[in-house]
């Protein structure tokens, strides 16, 4: 079950491998996904010291929070990925030339979890070209929607 998605994502990139990784959460963070206060809008995942991190991400904290915690609504959280996996990521965003995005906050087996996707950006022409192709689709549907219907 889907909590929130990285639309832009989508528009900006072209994915060409996903995976799923867990999420070192604190408490708290854990509360305000459950309540639907994350968004991934603006979150990327990066290496950093051979770890791999989501930045960005914000999760709003709720009001009935803990006192005694110090929320950081946009704070670094760490992936949670096999060592085999994480080298072979950071193998191809170095080499490759690839970016890992972050797709879906997502719910499997009662845990959170992030779907990242290796990447390749997407030029403007290339965004257009998708644009085009979306609307071509939409057309065709509606004019075999039409014929049928008359």
């Amino acid at each position: 079950m889907s909590i929130v998605e990285n639309r832009k994502a989508f528009h900006d990139y072209f994915i060409e491998e996903r995976l799923e990784a867990g999420l070192s959460l604190q408490g708290w963070e854990v509360k305000a996904v459950r309540a639907g206060r994350a968004h991934l809008k603006e979150a990327y995942v990066v290496v950093k010291g051979g770890e791999i991190v989501l930045l960005g991400a914000h999760i709003t904290p709720l009001a009935s929070a803990s006192t005694h915690v110090q929320a950081d609504p946009t704070r670094t959280r760490k992936l949670l990925l096999h060592r085999e996996e994480i080298n072979r990521l950071v193998g191809k965003v170095e080499r490759a030339g690839y970016t890992l995005a972050p797709l879906n906050l997502h719910y499997k087996g009662g845990r959170i979890k992030l779907e990242v996707g290796l990447a390749k950006g997407k030029k403007q022409h290339d965004k257009r070209e998708a644009i085009k192709e979306r609307e071509w689709n939409r057309e065709q549907q509606r004019l075999l929607r039409n014929r049928t219907g008359a």
